[in-house]
């Protein structure tokens, strides 16, 4: 099923939240990175990461948010996943920090879920009303970079997502990215949002 039979099924409706994760993981074996670093470099999926989460409340680990320049999340609304409490963000005023996910459950709004692997896993598993409504799966089928550190895998969130999702888009492949969308089954999602998302990922970048 593609887009455009999805949006004549669903009723023109807005959700009080949306729940979107978006990763890229590399092609066979669902790498996101190599210890806190990401083994490619591809700008063009980095302006499509952008322009996908630009002015989108976030939430992601201490770790990714640590990785990404300050400057790209200055005026970002950003929720830091972290079991330490006083943990300092960059910009207090907008970056908050949080230590228990379950306060996403009734969140007031979209969000955007940004990794790392323990953030993605703890959504798709730890309680239904915490499982994103859609997944942007970029998938990166070329070389990884030789980095020191372990190996990290979203293995167990590709599995539920061939149980718990199905497919609606494809966007474009470029640079060795390709882009898929998928919603979770049995709901009917925000048109604007999924719109939204369709308008970049169908695009070159």
């Amino acid at each position: 099923m593609y887009a455009g039979k999805y949006f004549a099924m669903m009723p023109a409706r807005r959700n009080k939240m949306t729940k979107i994760a978006i990763w890229c993981r590399h092609n066979g074996d669902n790498i996101i990175g190599i210890g806190s670093d990401i083994p490619w470099n591809i700008p063009s999926d980095v302006r499509k990461y952008q322009k996908i989460i630009a002015g989108q409340p976030l939430v992601m680990g201490r770790t990714t948010y640590e990785s990404i320049p300050p400057e790209t999340l200055s005026q970002a609304e950003v929720y830091v996943l972290s079991a330490n409490r006083e943990y300092e963000t960059a910009n207090p005023e907008r970056h908050r920090v949080i230590t228990d996910i379950r306060k996403f459950k009734d969140f007031d709004g979209n969000l955007y879920i940004c990794g790392g692997a323990g953030v993605y896993e703890a959504f798709m598993t730890l309680s239904p009303k915490l499982l994103p409504d859609i997944v942007i799966d970029c998938v990166y089928d070329g070389p990884l970079q030789k980095l020191d550190g372990v190996p990290v895998h979203i293995t167990p969130c590709i599995e539920l997502l061939a149980k718990k999702y199905f497919k609606i888009a494809e966007g474009q492949t470029q640079d060795n990215v390709a882009n898929h969308l998928y919603v979770k089954r049995g709901d009917f999602v925000d048109q604007s949002v999924l719109r939204h998302i369709l308008s970049i990922i169908e695009q070159p970048n």
